[in-house]
């Protein structure tokens, strides 16, 4: 996660499930080197945000050639990106990590579920498995090896990877900053609390953001988690997924 006045982005490491990627720095050094160079891309300027996106990919990408960028599983990320402007406000959103908006008029959630839509006869096997049980770990590995077959391809979901052509395939639009009360940026493990676990609605997000920020939101989270730790209730890939949250209020 980081941010700027104006700024303010997500992005959630892909899970590797333990196999091979081809390079040797992995996800969480990725995730840092793509995350600067989409701050020094997009704050400051108008550049649409795939664009940006597109440059800070081919950036983070140049910094380690000795690495296998063609292996199907190099380190790769989902993105979520917010923007104000000149009286408006920019979104971007890779894979399934959303920008949700509140506004006079209700809650705008912006996502990119592609990802549902692939492999699902696996995604089902998974959720069928206890977390954390060997046999579940076995069934995840299957899934994440069989989802980055396709991934950044037509058949398959788009994220954030070696390939800057993957900006291209983002989700993008632009509102009035006027019609925007405040807003958040967040990862799947934290929306999860609304999208999934149905514990919540996004009008009580917004409510307990204001109350708490979001290190308030993200220990509901976990506390929902923790009543079912082995994912009977809510099937899942781990007991807990990372948790990122940007909170955004606008004048």
């Amino acid at each position: 996660m980081a941010g700027t006045p104006s700024l303010a982005l997500v992005l959630d490491g892909l899970s590797t499930a333990g196999l091979d990627t081809g390079c040797r720095h992995g996800v969480p050094w990725y995730v840092a080197q793509l995350g600067s160079h989409l701050v020094a891309a997009l704050a400051a300027g108008e550049r649409p945000l795939a664009d940006g996106l597109a440059d800070a990919l081919e950036n983070a990408r140049r910094l380690h050639p000795e690495c296998d960028l063609k292996n199907p599983g190099t380190p790769s990320a989902t993105v979520a990106i917010l923007r104000e402007r000149s009286g408006c406000v920019d979104h971007l959103v890779l894979s399934d990590s959303p920008v949700v908006l509140e506004n006079a008029d209700g809650i705008t959630v912006l996502t990119d579920l592609r990802v549902d839509q692939v492999c699902q006869d696996l995604r089902a096997e998974t959720e069928q498995l206890p977390t954390g049980t060997p046999e579940h770990r076995a069934s995840v590995a299957r899934l994440v090896a069989a989802q980055r077959e396709i991934r950044n391809t037509p058949e398959g979901c788009w994220v954030a990877a070696a390939a800057p052509d993957a900006a291209s395939h983002a989700l993008t639009g632009t509102v009035a900053a006027a019609d925007v009360r405040s807003a958040a940026v967040m990862s799947d493990g934290a929306s999860r609390l609304v999208t999934d676990y149905q514990m919540a609605t996004w009008e009580a997000v917004f409510s307990r953001l204001r109350e708490s920020g979001p290190a308030g939101l993200i220990h509901t989270v976990r506390e929902v988690e923790a009543t079912d730790p082995h994912g009977l209730r809510w099937p899942r890939y781990k007991a807990g997924d990372d948790a990122a949250v940007a909170c955004c209020s606008f004048a």
